[in-house]
């Protein structure tokens, strides 16, 4: 995975059930692999999947760089807290949802957008954004 020429799976794409699993992965991959570029692992973003998980960073960071996407799921359905079909679909909505909490991440935000497509004024969620500035 190279983040300095592509960009990682949308954090929409769902894997083992699971909104930004697939992208976390990929990011994880390129930072395994010194190609992360200006991406972060693990960014906020990744943060808030962990802690719904009950997962620590740097042993998703283990497995998801030894791997593949079927393994990794296993790995995280064995070790995650568990959660039900209906917990796992509300908090993908609620991650979707998601927008800047502040004036500082409101300012952030606002600035990636007006920089990547102003007139895209209906973007007001950080996964959309992320979609947006990546081409999707």
């Amino acid at each position: 995975m190279d983040l300095t020429t592509g960009v990682p799976r949308s954090p929409k794409h769902l894997l083992g059930g699971y909104a930004h699993l697939a992208r976390m992965i990929d990011k994880a991959q390129a930072k395994a692999a010194g190609t992360l570029g200006e991406y972060i692992y693990p960014c906020p973003l990744d943060t808030a999947l962990l802690e719904f998980l009950g997962l620590d960073a740097d042993a998703v960071f283990e497995i998801a760089t030894r791997g593949t996407d079927d393994e990794v799921v296993r790995w995280v359905q064995e070790r995650a807290t568990p959660n039900s079909a209906k917990d796992i679909a509300a908090w993908n909505q609620a991650f979707f949802a998601r927008k800047p909490t502040d004036e500082n991440k409101l300012r952030h935000f606002l600035e990636i957008r007006n920089r990547v497509a102003p007139h895209r004024t209906d973007v007001t969620t950080w996964v959309d954004l992320l979609d947006l500035e990546e081409g999707r």
